[in-house]
């Protein structure tokens, strides 16, 4: 459903006459002479981004797998051991399914989101010992996995379980954020209605408010693993 702006015109008109101005209804974005932010492994590879990712994921205490596609339910099934198994919670998302995945979880309570169930899907998310999820985009530079949530895919599914594993198809890797916000901004350009919430998550939850000491595992998943595979 698209939003209604009631009253914008009003309201800008009031805030550009406390500065003394007239309102402007179009603003032109600056050219910039210099973008440092667009140079930064400008000419990286796939492969280039993926060493990155592979390394970063080492600074942040993520756990790291690379697989084909063929071997994505057996890596799958393997990281579900190793985080202990339990109940597992899903977003609604066709990717499972096209990625052959029901077989990696069929020993495991799986709950599926359903937003026709409201609040019941976050009781679900609270029991849960992993939450799976695949990543749209997958910044290299930090390790971060971008989610868009929306009605099928609630945003407590990496964030209430207490470990989390991410899907990261190889093609969603780019340099840094400077690209994830390009990309979202295209679709903005383009029309297309966005996500009601994007998640940008970097590992398992962590802390340095305390003498500068790095706690990992304070909230939210204690443990995070991402999974490389090919892109079908």
């Amino acid at each position: 459903m698209t939003g209604i702006i009631q009253n914008r015109d009003v309201f800008m008109k009031n805030i550009a006459s406390q500065y003394g101005r007239t309102s402007k209804k179009e603003v032109k974005r600056p050219q910039w002479v210099y973008r440092p932010q667009d140079e930064v492994m400008k000419s990286a590879s796939t492969d280039d981004l993926l060493f990155v990712l592979k390394e970063h994921c080492k600074r942040i205490h993520t756990d790291f797998y690379q697989t084909s596609v063929s071997n994505l339910p057996t890596t799958l099934r393997y990281v579900i051991n190793e985080f202990g198994g339990g109940r597992i919670i899903l977003p609604k998302d066709d990717r499972f399914m096209e990625y052959g995945l029901s077989e990696s979880m069929a020993d495991h309570h799986v709950d599926v989101w359903d937003y026709t169930k409201g609040r019941e899907n976050i009781k679900l998310a609270e029991k849960a010992n992993i939450g799976i999820t695949f990543s749209e985009i997958t910044l290299a530079e930090s390790a971060t996995v971008v989610l868009f949530s929306d009605r099928n895919k609630g945003r407590t599914v990496c964030m209430l379980p207490k470990t989390y594993i991410s899907i990261i198809p190889k093609s969603s890797i780019v340099p840094r954020m400077t690209q994830a916000a390009q990309l979202i901004r295209g679709k903005v350009e383009t029309g297309e209605i966005l996500p009601t919430c994007i998640n940008f998550i970097t590992g398992p939850s962590n802390s340095a408010d305390i003498e500068m000491d790095l706690v990992v595992g304070v909230h939210g998943p204690v443990r995070a693993a991402y999974i490389i595979v090919e892109d079908k």
